[in-house]
């Protein structure tokens, strides 16, 4: 590869494309998208979630981040279909409408089921920027992106998303060379053990704003199935954001793009999350 093109400048097309991500990567959290989609606030639900239940939701979080990790290293094919954001979600609302009937308690059944659909959806937008699924490294990426959207949800700065793949990346990088020499077999290791933990731990309180949003009255009339929906199409955007960048990264090179990254997302900040040039929308996944 020419040494110029890690610093050559984005194309007008590439730009947009990345301020799409920044907008996605940088949004508010699942909790205020629930919020919003439902009309009230969800601050004293959240709190009362994460006291006695926060330990069934970080054991349902590891349980289906142990399971995601099994269906990406065995079983995920490399294909050429586009990503079905649409039907991911459908198929997800009906996941969630048979957790809803069940409550709370329902959630180590329910969570697994829905994040193993939620992987899948991350995988066809992952194939669709370009990502090899026959690489470990890629499948290792399509799981990471639940933690990712914890990062969102955290609300950290533009330099928190890089941070947070700086992190996740060491880890995935043991994981795999432990995995290629072992086999999925000893996915209890304690290598892949620290893997699965930092996941979790940040899917884990996605999953509380997720559980916290069923005590809203307006919510729980309409039952798991519609807080499903909202729940997949905000990990789908997290995930078209984090592979939107990866693919410039393999254009440009990473330096050039995080450059570029971190200053549109200065220039989000000061908008104060609003539209101008940054604006776009989750409908197209050709981005």
């Amino acid at each position: 590869m020419s040494q110029l093109v890690p610093h050559a400048p984005l194309s007008p097309r590439d730009r947009e494309a990345l301020a799409r991500a920044v907008k996605r990567l940088e949004n508010p959290s699942l909790a205020r998208h629930i919020a919003e989609w439902a009309g009230q606030p969800l601050g004293r639900a959240l709190f009362k979630a994460q006291g006695p239940w926060k330990a069934r939701f970080d054991k349902a979080a590891e349980t289906a981040i142990m399971r995601c990790l099994d269906v990406a290293v065995k079983s995920l094919k490399p294909a050429k279909k586009p990503p079905m954001t649409r039907v991911a979600s459908m198929i997800a609302g009906l996941s969630g409408g048979f957790g809803g009937a069940l409550g709370v308690a329902g959630l180590p059944i329910e969570l697994p089921v829905t994040t193993i659909l939620m992987l899948r959806a991350i995988a066809s937008i992952a194939r669709h920027h370009g990502e090899d699924l026959s690489r470990l490294e890629a499948r290792l990426a399509c799981v990471e992106v639940f933690a990712l959207g914890a990062r969102a949800s955290k609300n950290q700065t533009a330099l928190g998303y890089y941070a947070s793949r700086a992190v996740l990346a060491r880890l995935s990088n043991e994981a795999a060379a432990f995995f290629v020499e072992r086999g999925v077999a000893s996915a209890t290791a304690p290598t892949i053990n620290r893997f699965v933990a930092e996941i979790a731990a940040r899917f884990g309180l996605v999953v509380s704003e997720r559980a916290a949003a069923s005590a809203l009255p307006v919510i729980g009339a309409l039952g798991g199935a519609a807080l499903n929906v909202v729940f997949m199409n905000y990990f789908q955007d997290i995930a078209l954001g984090h592979f939107a960048v990866r693919r410039l990264e393999r254009l440009y090179g990473a330096g050039a793009v995080r450059l570029e990254y971190e200053r549109l997302a200065l220039k989000y900040s000061a908008q104060g999350g609003g539209s101008g040039d940054l604006a776009g929308s989750r409908s197209s996944a050709n981005e």
